[in-house]
C-alpha cells in the first residue's frame, strides 16, 4: 500500500511539475519530447525538489522527528476536495469511520481529533461531539483575548474569567494561494497586523511558512520544533497549486513582470455579460491579479454580515432583509464586553468578531467601516464553483444565496450610509449608486462566478 501511495504521489508531483513549466513557457513541451531524459529544474518559480518534498510532507501523517496527533495538512485541505473541506465530505468520513469501527474497534480518521470536538473544554481528550466540524466543516480557532475584551457568561450578564475563545471556521482552499497573501501595495488599513492583507481568513499570517507552522502546533498539535526546510517545501508545494493552466499563467506573469493575460477561459455571450456586472459590482473588493485587493479607496477588510447574529434593520417594512443565520451556526455566538479608549464599556455579539480578536478595537469612536469588529480578508475567487459552501463560516451553501446575499448588503451599505455620502462600495464616480447589481443582471452575474 505505502508504494502505492509514493509511486501515486510521484505521478500527481510529476504533472504538477511538467504543468507549472508548460503554463510558463509552451515551447517546454518540445524541448520535453526532445530531451526527455533532463528533468525541470524550476517549476513555477520553485526548486522542484522543494516541491517534491512538500508534496510528500502535505501528506505525512507521521513527519519524523514530529511528535504530533496523525494530522497531515491534506487531513483538512483535502486533494479530492478542491483542497479545501467541506461539511458534506467531513461527515461522510466520519459515518465512514464509524462504519469501520464496527469490525475494527482501533479504525481512526485523524480528522476526528478531540482538539476540534464540540465539548473539547469540557471532556478534553475524551471530547467526541464533532457537530460543528460534521455539519459546518467547520475547526476551532483559539484567540487570547485582548486586554479590553471579556466574554460575557453565556445566558448571564456577568463577565467571564476566561482569557481566551473559540471560533469555529472553515478551511479555505491552498489553491492559487501564490496570487494572495499580503500586497505590494501602499497600507490602506491603520493597524496591524498585515494591513495590506496575509494569509488565514482574517490576514493575521504573513507568510506560508508562518501558516504552515500555525497548523502544525494548533492543529496537529506537534511537541516539537518544525524544521525550516520542511516549511520552506510546503510553501514551495502550495505555490505551484492552481486551479487551471490559466491561472497559473497569470501567476507566472505576475512573478516574471510579463504583460498579465486574462486567466478566464472562453466565455458565451450571458457569461461575458456577467464578467462585466462583475467589475462593477464586485472588482472595487475583488480586485488585482488575485481578487483579493481592494480598489483605492477600497480597504482590505470587510464586514459583510456573514456572522450570527445578523444585522436586523428596525425599519418596517424592512430596507434589507439578510437570510437569518442557520440555525446550526447560531450557537457559536457569544457575547463581548470591550473597554474603550474613554474607560466605558460596551457589549457586542457574534460568532467571529474577525480581525477584533487580534486588535481590540471594536467602537472607539470610529464608524463602523473604520473599526475592526467582524472584519475578514477579501479572498480570492478562482475555482469558486468547486469549493461550496461559501463565506468564513460556510454558512451560504450555493452561489445563489451568495448572490442574494450581496443584494441585501448593498440595500444596507446605502441605509447605513451617512446622509450626503455615497460609499466607493456602492459608486464608481462617488455621486451615483451605480454599482450594486440589478435583478435582470442575477442570473449573467452566476454564469461568470460558475467560469471562474
Amino acid at each position: 500500500m505505502k508504494r502505492l501511495i509514493v509511486m501515486g504521489c510521484g505521478v500527481f508531483v510529476a504533472t504538477l511539475v511538467m504543468s507549472a513549466v508548460h503554463a510558463a513557457d509552451p515551447a517546454a513541451v518540445n524541448r520535453e519530447h526532445a530531451s526527455k531524459s533532463v528533468p525541470p529544474t524550476d517549476c513555477g518559480g520553485e526548486p522542484c525538489d522543494a516541491v517534491l518534498r512538500g508534496l510528500f510532507a502535505f501528506f505525512d501523517r507521521h513527519p519524523d522527528g514530529l511528535d504530533a496527533n496523525g494530522r497531515s495538512c491534506a487531513d483538512c485541505h483535502m486533494p479530492t476536495n478542491s483542497f479545501q473541506l467541506s461539511p458534506a465530505n467531513a461527515d461522510a468520513r466520519f459515518r465512514f469511520l464509524e462504519w469501520r469501527r464496527q469490525w475494527d474497534p482501533n479504525a481512526d480518521d485523524p480528522l476526528f481529533r478531540p482538539i476540534d470536538a464540540d465539548d473539547f473544554r469540557t471532556n478534553g481528550d475524551n471530547a467526541n461531539d464533532f457537530s460543528n466540524l460534521r455539519q459546518n466543516g467547520l475547526i476551532r480557532i483559539t484567540f487570547p483575548l485582548p486586554p479590553n475584551v471579556r466574554l460575557v457568561v453565556p445566558g448571564s450578564t456577568d463577565v467571564s474569567n476566561e482569557t481566551f475563545v473559540d471560533v469555529w471556521r472553515a478551511v479555505p482552499t491552498v489553491n492559487d494561494v501564490a496570487l494572495t497573501g499580503p500586497d505590494a501595495v501602499a497600507p490602506v488599513w491603520p493597524r496591524d497586523p498585515n494591513p495590506t492583507g496575509g494569509y488565514q481568513l482574517d490576514a493575521r499570517v504573513t507568510s506560508l511558512q508562518e501558516q504552515a507552522l500555525g497548523a502544525f502546533i494548533n492543529h496537529a498539535q506537534i511537541q516539537d520544533q518544525v524544521p525550516q526546510r520542511m516549511l520552506d517545501d510546503l510553501a514551495s508545494f502550495q505555490r505551484v497549486l492552481f486551479t487551471s493552466p490559466r491561472v497559473r499563467a497569470l501567476s507566472d506573469a505576475v512573478r516574471t513582470g510579463a504583460p498579465l493575460p486574462d486567466p478566464d477561459p472562453s466565455l458565451n455571450e450571458l457569461e461575458k455579460q456577467g464578467k462585466v456586472v462583475f467589475e462593477r459590482a464586485c472588482g472595487q473588493c475583488h480586485g488585482g491579479p488575485g481578487q483579493s485587493t481592494g480598489q483605492v479607496p477600497v480597504v482590505r477588510f470587510h464586514d459583510i454580515a456573514t456572522q450570527c447574529p445578523r444585522p436586523v434593520d428596525t425599519v418596517s417594512p424592512p430596507r434589507f432583509e439578510f437570510a437569518p443565520c442557520p440555525v446550526r451556526l447560531q450557537r457559536n455566538a457569544r457575547t463581548y464586553e470591550i473597554t474603550q479608549p474613554t474607560g466605558s464599556k460596551i457589549r457586542r455579539t457574534s460568532s467571529d468578531p474577525g480581525r477584533a480578536l487580534l486588535t481590540g478595537v471594536a467602537g472607539f469612536g470610529l464608524a463602523g467601516p473604520q473599526d475592526d469588529w467582524n472584519k475578514f480578508d477579501v479572498p480570492g475567487l478562482r475555482g469558486l464553483r468547486h469549493t461550496a459552501p461559501y463565506f468564513h463560516n460556510n454558512s451560504a451553501e450555493t452561489l445563489e444565496e451568495v448572490v442574494d446575499h450581496y443584494t441585501e448588503l448593498f440595500k444596507r451599505a446605502k441605509v447605513i450610509a451617512p446622509p450626503g455620502v455615497v460609499p466607493p462600495l456602492l459608486s464608481t464616480d462617488g455621486v451615483h449608486f451605480d454599482r450594486p447589481f440589478v435583478p435582470e443582471e442575477r442570473s449573467p452575474l452566476l454564469a461568470y462566478l460558475r467560469k471562474l
